[in-house]
C-alpha cells in the first residue's frame, strides 16, 4: 500500500472504517474545513481548500485495491457482531460545520438548528431531512419520520453506506464545500439515501410503500431509482437530475454517475433485465446502458454514449453505439480509477478528430 494511504486520519474520524474502502490520498490528508471556535473564524471559514494530490494509480496499490475485490468491510460483512457505525463521529463533524455556517450566516440559524443541531444522531437528522423533503398533505412529516427512523436505526448497514456516500461526494465533487452542505443540499445524495430506505422496505415485502417512496423521490428530486435496484457504497450521483435506474440493476462500490444517465432494460423482456455496474466505474452525463450487460470494474463510459454490450475492466467506451478506445482487440487500459479522477475528456484525440 502506498505510504500516502497509510495515514490514520480515517481511523480517527471514522474508526470502524477499513482503509480498503479505497479512500484517495487527498481525503486522508484533508484538514477540517471549519474552525472549532466560532469567535476565531475567518470570513472564508465555509470554504474548504483542497489538497491537489495525484489520484491513486492501479499499479501503485496492493492487489486488493487494484482489483476492487475488498472494498467492502469484512468485519461487518462476516462477523455476527459488527462494529458500531462511524456515523456518530461524522455527525459530530457535521454539527461543527453547521455551527460555523451559523456564525457566518446568522439568517440560517433556525434552518441549521432544526435540520442538524437539534438531532443527537445522524439517523434522526437524516430521517427528519428526507421526511421534510418528501412529505405532502397525505404523507405528513411525523409519519415519514417514524418510518424512516425505524429503518435507519434497525439497519446500520444503511448508515455505514451513508458515511461512505458523504465521503465520496466531499472528495470527488469540487462544488461540495462541506459535509453539511452535501447532507442538506445535494439531491443526488438525498435521493440515494431515500432509495436505501425504500430498498430495505422492498426486501421486507413492503413493496407498495417502497414504490410510493420511489414516486415521491422522482417527483421531488427528479431521480427515478426502482426500490429493487441494489446500490453499493461510496456512490456519487453528481447533479443527479434525470438519473433512471431499473429494478434489477446492480451498482458496485465507489461508482460515480452523472446526470441524465439511464440504466434500463430493452423491450418488454422481464426478469433480470438491467445493467450490472462494477466497482470504481465512472458513467458520464447522458449515457444509456441498456439490457442485462456488465460494466466491469474500473471502466469509464464517456458522456452521451449508448452501451449495449459488456465493457471490460479498466477500459473506456464512447459513442453511439459505444466503442472501446484503442479498439476491441487491444483497448487502452487505464492506470487510475475513473470514479475518483472524474476525468471525462482524456484520450479524446484517440477516438475522434472532431473540431468545432
Amino acid at each position: 500500500m502506498s505510504p500516502s494511504l497509510s495515514t490514520n486520519f480515517t481511523s480517527q474520524l471514522l474508526p470502524s472504517m477499513s482503509t480498503n474502502f479505497a479512500t484517495p490520498p487527498s481525503l486522508l490528508q484533508q484538514p477540517f474545513p471549519f474552525k472549532t471556535s466560532a469567535s476565531a473564524m475567518p470570513p472564508t471559514c465555509v470554504h474548504s481548500s483542497r489538497t491537489q494530490t495525484p489520484s491513486p494509480k492501479f499499479d501503485d496499490l496492493d492487489d486488493d485495491y487494484l482489483k476492487f475485490r475488498h472494498l467492502t468491510l469484512p468485519d461487518v460483512d462476516k462477523k455476527p457482531n459488527p462494529k458500531p457505525t462511524p456515523a456518530p463521529d461524522l455527525w459530530l463533524r457535521i454539527k461543527e460545520e453547521a455551527r460555523a455556517v451559523i456564525a457566518q450566516e446568522p439568517i440560517l440559524t433556525n434552518y441549521y438548528c432544526s435540520s442538524i443541531l437539534s438531532h443527537d444522531s445522524m439517523e434522526s437528522g437524516l430521517a427528519n431531512h428526507i421526511s421534510m423533503k418528501l412529505s405532502d398533505s397525505s404523507l405528513p412529516v411525523p409519519t415519514l419520520y417514524d418510518l424512516f427512523t425505524g429503518v435507519l436505526r434497525e439497519d446500520q448497514e444503511i448508515m455505514r453506506a451513508v458515511c461512505y456516500d458523504l465521503l465520496a461526494v466531499k472528495e470527488r465533487d469540487p462544488a461540495c464545500i462541506g459535509y453539511v452542505h452535501c447532507f442538506l443540499n445535494f439531491k443526488g445524495f438525498l435521493a440515494c439515501q431515500a432509495h436505501r430506505i425504500g430498498h430495505n422496505l422492498w426486501k421486507k415485502g413492503r413493496k407498495i410503500l417502497a414504490l410510493l417512496i420511489q414516486n415521491r423521490v422522482s417527483e421531488v428530486f427528479a431521480v427515478d431509482v426502482h426500490p429493487g435496484a441494489k446500490i453499493g457504497r461510496g456512490i456519487l450521483l453528481d447533479h443527479a437530475t434525470g438519473v433512471v435506474i431499473g429494478e434489477t440493476a446492480v451498482i458496485g462500490d465507489n461508482v460515480s454517475i452523472l446526470h441524465n444517465v439511464t440504466l434500463g432494460g430493452t423491450g418488454k423482456v422481464s426478469g433480470d433485465r438491467h445493467p450490472k455496474i462494477g466497482n470504481g466505474v465512472l458513467i458520464g452525463a447522458g449515457t444509456c446502458v441498456l439490457g442485462n450487460v456488465r460494466i466491469e470494474d474500473g471502466a469509464k463510459i464517456g458522456a452521451g454514449s449508448v452501451v449495449l454490450k459488456q465493457i471490460p475492466a479498466r477500459t473506456t467506451a464512447v459513442g453511439n453505439p459505444a466503442r472501446l478506445i484503442g479498439g476491441k482487440e487491444n483497448p487502452i487500459k487505464m492506470d487510475k480509477m475513473p470514479s475518483f479522477t472524474m476525468d471525462q475528456t482524456s484520450h479524446i484525440s484517440d477516438w475522434s478528430d472532431y473540431v468545432i
